[in-house]
Protein backbone atom coordinates (compact mmCIF):
# COMPACT_ATOMS: atom_id res chain seq x y z
CA UNK A 1 0.00 0.00 0.00
CA UNK A 2 1.19 3.50 -0.80
CA UNK A 3 1.70 6.13 1.82
CA UNK A 4 -0.72 9.08 1.66
CA UNK A 5 0.68 12.39 0.40
CA UNK A 6 0.80 15.35 2.80
CA UNK A 7 -2.18 17.74 2.42
CA UNK A 8 -0.14 20.52 0.84
CA UNK A 9 0.82 18.28 -2.08
CA UNK A 10 -2.76 17.47 -3.00
CA UNK A 11 -4.97 19.35 -5.46
CA UNK A 12 -8.28 19.76 -3.57
CA UNK A 13 -7.10 21.64 -0.48
CA UNK A 14 -5.42 24.26 -2.67
CA UNK A 15 -8.49 24.50 -4.90
CA UNK A 16 -10.69 25.11 -1.87
CA UNK A 17 -8.29 27.74 -0.50
CA UNK A 18 -7.90 29.67 -3.79
CA UNK A 19 -11.65 30.29 -4.33
CA UNK A 20 -12.22 32.32 -1.13
CA UNK A 21 -8.80 33.94 -1.50
CA UNK A 22 -9.81 35.30 -4.94
CA UNK A 23 -12.99 36.75 -3.44
CA UNK A 24 -10.98 38.47 -0.67
CA UNK A 25 -8.50 39.95 -3.17
CA UNK A 26 -11.34 41.19 -5.41
CA UNK A 27 -13.19 42.78 -2.48
CA UNK A 28 -10.05 44.57 -1.24
CA UNK A 29 -9.49 45.86 -4.79
CA UNK A 30 -13.08 47.13 -5.03
CA UNK A 31 -12.81 48.78 -1.61
CA UNK A 32 -9.69 50.62 -2.77
CA UNK A 33 -11.47 51.77 -5.96
CA UNK A 34 -14.50 52.96 -3.99
CA UNK A 35 -12.36 54.98 -1.58
CA UNK A 36 -10.03 56.50 -4.19
CA UNK A 37 -12.74 57.45 -6.73
CA UNK A 38 -15.10 59.65 -4.75
CA UNK A 39 -18.46 60.37 -6.39
CA UNK A 40 -18.67 64.11 -7.03
CA UNK A 41 -22.46 64.10 -7.29
CA UNK A 42 -23.00 63.20 -3.63
CA UNK A 43 -23.09 66.21 -1.35
CA UNK A 44 -21.56 66.28 2.10
CA UNK A 45 -24.12 68.74 3.45
CA UNK A 46 -27.30 67.57 1.73
CA UNK A 47 -29.66 69.12 4.31
CA UNK A 48 -28.30 72.63 3.80
CA UNK A 49 -28.46 72.22 0.03
CA UNK A 50 -32.05 70.99 0.32
CA UNK A 51 -32.99 74.18 2.15
CA UNK A 52 -31.21 76.16 -0.56
CA UNK A 53 -33.38 74.56 -3.24
CA UNK A 54 -36.43 76.32 -1.79
CA UNK A 55 -34.63 79.66 -2.18
CA UNK A 56 -33.82 78.74 -5.79
CA UNK A 57 -37.47 77.96 -6.51
CA UNK A 58 -38.47 81.42 -5.27
CA UNK A 59 -35.95 82.99 -7.64
CA UNK A 60 -37.28 80.95 -10.56
CA UNK A 61 -40.88 81.95 -9.75
CA UNK A 62 -39.81 85.60 -9.53
CA UNK A 63 -38.21 85.37 -13.00
CA UNK A 64 -41.44 83.93 -14.39
CA UNK A 65 -43.41 86.79 -12.81
CA UNK A 66 -41.05 89.27 -14.44
CA UNK A 67 -41.47 87.45 -17.77
CA UNK A 68 -37.73 86.87 -18.26
CA UNK A 69 -37.07 84.96 -21.51
CA UNK A 70 -33.67 84.52 -23.12
CA UNK A 71 -32.60 83.22 -26.49
CA UNK A 72 -29.36 81.22 -26.34
CA UNK A 73 -27.42 80.79 -29.59
CA UNK A 74 -24.66 78.19 -29.49
CA UNK A 75 -21.67 77.99 -31.81
CA UNK A 76 -18.35 76.13 -31.39
CA UNK A 77 -16.58 79.35 -30.43
CA UNK A 78 -19.16 81.29 -28.44
CA UNK A 79 -22.51 81.34 -26.68
CA UNK A 80 -24.75 84.38 -27.19
CA UNK A 81 -27.66 85.31 -24.95
CA UNK A 82 -30.23 87.95 -25.77
CA UNK A 83 -33.24 88.93 -23.68
CA UNK A 84 -36.53 88.36 -25.49
CA UNK A 85 -39.10 89.06 -22.81
CA UNK A 86 -39.74 90.87 -19.58
CA UNK A 87 -38.52 94.20 -18.33
CA UNK A 88 -35.24 95.14 -20.01
CA UNK A 89 -32.36 94.03 -17.78
CA UNK A 90 -29.12 95.87 -18.52
CA UNK A 91 -26.94 94.75 -15.62
CA UNK A 92 -24.40 91.95 -15.71
CA UNK A 93 -25.57 88.34 -15.73
CA UNK A 94 -24.09 85.34 -13.96
CA UNK A 95 -24.25 82.48 -16.47
CA UNK A 96 -23.45 78.95 -15.31
CA UNK A 97 -23.17 75.70 -17.23
CA UNK A 98 -23.48 72.51 -15.17
CA UNK A 99 -22.77 69.12 -16.70
CA UNK A 100 -25.14 66.44 -15.32
CA UNK A 101 -22.43 63.88 -14.53
CA UNK A 102 -18.97 65.48 -14.74
CA UNK A 103 -18.50 68.30 -12.24
CA UNK A 104 -15.01 69.10 -13.54
CA UNK A 105 -16.57 70.40 -16.80
CA UNK A 106 -18.80 72.95 -15.01
CA UNK A 107 -18.04 76.61 -15.59
CA UNK A 108 -19.50 79.96 -14.63
CA UNK A 109 -18.95 83.45 -15.97
CA UNK A 110 -20.22 86.94 -15.23
CA UNK A 111 -20.88 88.78 -18.48
CA UNK A 112 -22.07 92.22 -19.48
CA UNK A 113 -24.14 93.13 -22.51
CA UNK A 114 -22.76 94.83 -25.58
CA UNK A 115 -24.41 97.89 -27.16
CA UNK A 116 -27.09 95.68 -28.75
CA UNK A 117 -27.98 94.01 -25.46
CA UNK A 118 -26.31 90.70 -26.36
CA UNK A 119 -24.34 88.79 -23.75
CA UNK A 120 -21.46 86.78 -25.27
CA UNK A 121 -19.29 84.05 -23.76
CA UNK A 122 -16.27 82.77 -25.65
CA UNK A 123 -15.88 78.98 -25.47
CA UNK A 124 -12.42 77.49 -24.90
CA UNK A 125 -13.50 73.83 -24.68
CA UNK A 126 -15.99 71.60 -26.47
CA UNK A 127 -19.33 71.81 -24.66
CA UNK A 128 -21.69 69.93 -26.97
CA UNK A 129 -24.09 67.64 -25.17
CA UNK A 130 -26.42 67.85 -22.16
CA UNK A 131 -26.08 70.86 -19.83
CA UNK A 132 -28.02 72.62 -17.10
CA UNK A 133 -27.89 76.32 -18.01
CA UNK A 134 -28.53 78.87 -15.27
CA UNK A 135 -28.90 82.60 -15.86
CA UNK A 136 -29.03 84.76 -12.78
CA UNK A 137 -29.31 88.49 -12.40
CA UNK A 138 -26.37 90.28 -10.87
CA UNK A 139 -28.51 91.24 -7.88
CA UNK A 140 -29.45 87.53 -7.48
CA UNK A 141 -33.18 88.20 -7.11
CA UNK A 142 -34.26 86.12 -10.11
CA UNK A 143 -33.04 83.03 -11.95
CA UNK A 144 -33.78 81.31 -15.27
CA UNK A 145 -32.73 77.69 -15.35
CA UNK A 146 -33.20 74.98 -17.95
CA UNK A 147 -31.69 71.66 -19.04
CA UNK A 148 -30.76 71.60 -22.72
CA UNK A 149 -28.69 69.47 -25.08
CA UNK A 150 -26.31 71.79 -26.91
CA UNK A 151 -25.81 71.17 -30.64
CA UNK A 152 -23.65 73.38 -32.86
CA UNK A 153 -25.43 76.28 -34.63
CA UNK A 154 -28.69 75.88 -32.70
CA UNK A 155 -30.95 78.29 -30.83
CA UNK A 156 -32.61 77.52 -27.49
CA UNK A 157 -35.33 79.34 -25.56
CA UNK A 158 -34.69 79.70 -21.83
CA UNK A 159 -37.68 80.77 -19.76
Amino acid sequence: MSTPQPWYKQFWPWFLIILPLCAVVASVNLLYLAISNKDSLVSEDYYKEGKGINMDLRKIKHAKQLGMNYLLEFDDEYVELSQQGGEQYGAALSISFFHPTMAEKDFEQIVTADANGVYRIEIHQAISGPWEVRIEGYDQTWRVQQRITLVDDQQYWLN
